[in-house]
């Protein structure tokens, strides 16, 4: 029996004598496990709670050599958390230095596939300098506390608006929105002051450019060249700016207003290559297409129990891995008078499905049994 309690205790049973018996048990670290499991669950659903209490998602649109500042009204869109309060915006800095992006033909559609897509950042956090960075696509930037990612990028024609008596009314760049791989983008201009009456244009920017037989036009690639060409739809009213009311900066609501150039008025649409000046209708003044800019979609997210949820994420898995591997035994060793000697009886329980419990009991007969017979064991 005191054998028996040897190597029980060496197979790291917890174990008690009843006379001439040993009862064992192990496995307690199997229940340990399940409770950490199940503890960490809880754990994610309050960090998760939590952090999306007072974290938040916001979206901007950023052109080439024009910096980004993290505070509220810089952005294009904002998801607060509930508990969310503007102190959370930590101050920094990000500007876009440079724009590449790699593509390839596909040869049986004809159309430009994306390979790789590299913003050229600089960021500075308050009282540092500014620091170059790279920003790709599933390859986050992390500053302060907040991950930026890369969501999309195009082109931003630069263009100038004068009035009849060549004073500026518009100038800079506007990002048009990419809708196809070869990034044929559409976008709006809107000058609501400067000139005789508000004035908006819908457009397309072609990076290289093709006529088709109907007329239209296509983009044959995403690389521009100077042939890049930019058609412009004009529209003349009221732009709906000054009712107090949100609006979209990318689409152009065209109920008060009336085509003067365009598919639907009597002057075609506008047409201008890199460096062309052309007239506006109604003698309102000229429009210039000075060349174009790269811009990013970035989006910055801010969750401040994310480590926390990585942490119990990582308990859940432990915790579970111990659950299913660890087997939960008891065992049992008898001596008993016998004619002639002493028989030994062996026996074993398990807690759940256990398929190893017979050989686990063979085992120790085997490693008891090889003890007693040992010369000098005790």
């Amino acid at each position: 029996v005191a054998e028996a309690r040897r190597v029980l205790r060496g197979a790291g049973y917890r174990v008690e004598r009843y006379g001439d018996s040993i009862s064992a048990e192990r496995g307690y670290l199997r229940e340990t496990g399940n409770l950490v499991f199940h503890t960490s669950l809880v754990g994610v659903l309050v960090a998760v709670g939590i952090g999306g209490g007072y974290g938040y998602n916001g979206q901007r649109v950023v052109i080439e050599d024009t910096a980004f500042t993290n505070s509220l009204a810089s952005y294009d869109s904002f998801n607060p958390g509930r508990f969310f309060t503007e102190t959370a915006l930590e101050p920094f800095s990000l500007r876009l230095d440079e724009f590449e992006g790699s593509y390839q033909l596909d040869p049986a559609t004809g159309v430009y596939q994306p390979i790789d897509f590299t913003a050229h950042l600089s960021t500075r956090e308050p009282g540092g300098e500014w620091t170059d960075a790279d920003l790709k696509v599933n390859s986050p930037l992390e500053i302060g506390g907040t991950k930026v990612y890369l969501l999309s990028n195009g082109f931003a024609p630069v263009v100038t608006v004068r009035d009849a008596d060549g004073e500026v009314a518009f100038s800079g760049p506007v990002a048009f929105i990419p809708q196809d791989n070869n990034l044929r983008s559409l976008g709006v201009i809107k000058v609501p002051d400067g000139l005789d009456d508000q004035l908006g244009l819908l457009g397309f920017f072609y990076p290289d450019p093709l006529q088709l037989t109907d007329g239209t036009y296509t983009s044959m690639s995403p690389y521009p060249g100077e042939g890049s060409l930019l058609t412009l739809t004009v529209y003349r009213g009221d732009l709906g700016l000054d009712d107090g009311v949100a609006v979209n900066a990318y689409s152009l609501d065209t109920d008060e207003l009336t085509q003067i150039a365009g598919p639907n008025a009597e002057l075609p649409a506008l047409e201008l290559t890199q460096g062309d000046t052309v007239e506006l209708p109604d003698g309102l003044g000229t429009i210039s297409f000075e060349g174009y800019k790269r811009f990013i979609g970035i989006e910055f997210h801010h969750d401040p129990t994310e480590n926390w949820v990585l942490v119990f994420a990582i308990t859940i898995l432990g915790g579970l891995l111990v659950s299913l591997f660890v087997p939960r035994r008891r065992m049992w060793i008898k001596a008993a008078a016998a004619e002639g000697g002493v028989r030994l009886e062996y026996a074993g329980l398990a807690r759940g499905e256990d398929p190893g419990l017979e050989a686990a009991v063979a085992e120790l007969a085997d490693k008891h049994t090889a003890r007693l017979q040992t010369p000098n064991v005790g």
